[in-house]
């Protein structure tokens, strides 16, 4: 028969096992706790700049990092702004991104003649385009949007908002705030100015 150190023994070692096993999901989640390197975006330590738009799309400078901009070149981009907010008190996460888009191409000194940004809302995104007086009727508060409109206006964006989604929300041309034009549709918006040599981006 096989002695009783030697059971006792690889008992012993399958037991370590099982509790190593047990162990490791309580390892993970404690190092993926401890691991949130995001976290330190908000220490006061962080530097956030904001060179063209000062309100929004903040822009933490990295000039060590790879692939910048090149302010010789010409950057001509058409942005899908297709995303909306559960939240309708706050600015939409995309428009926000968009803004980000503009001070990134500051921070890199590319001059804004040589930037040539066109904004489609469409989708859920649609609705940042209403008026205040609109937005109160929908959602009973003031649109939350229309600030971060003017400023990205105002820094060269041309903003535009899919005449397909109005249709389909209701939305009348009287509804628009005064920072956006109402096109026919995004999707041809895209054909177009994908014609005139614009990238695709949808945020």
């Amino acid at each position: 028969g096989i002695p009783m150190p030697m059971k006792f023994s690889h008992g012993g070692a399958l037991a370590c096992a099982l509790c190593a096993l047990l162990m490791l999901p309580l390892q993970s989640m404690a190092a993926s706790a401890g691991d949130q390197p995001a976290k330190a975006a908000t220490t006061p330590d962080t530097t956030w700049v904001y060179p063209v738009i000062k309100d929004f799309g903040r822009v933490h400078p990295r000039p060590d990092a790879a692939v910048q901009p090149d302010p010789n070149a010409d950057y001509k981009v058409i942005v899908d702004v297709v995303h909306g907010n559960k939240d309708r008190h706050e600015v939409l996460g995309s428009l926000q991104r968009l803004a980000r888009i503009v001070n990134l191409m500051g921070y890199a000194r590319v001059p804004p003649s040589q930037v040539h940004i066109v904004a489609v809302l469409e989708g859920e995104a649609a609705y940042a385009a209403a008026s205040n007086a609109e937005y109160r009727k929908l959602f009973k508060t003031d649109n939350p949007n229309l600030p971060i409109l003017h400023a990205l206006k105002q820094a060269g964006v041309r903003l535009l908002v899919c005449g397909q989604a109005m249709a389909e929300m209701h939305l009348q041309d009287r509804d628009v705030g005064p920072d956006i034009t109402v096109s026919l549709s995004a999707l041809s918006d895209f054909v177009v100015y994908g014609q005139r040599g614009y990238s695709y981006l949808q945020l």
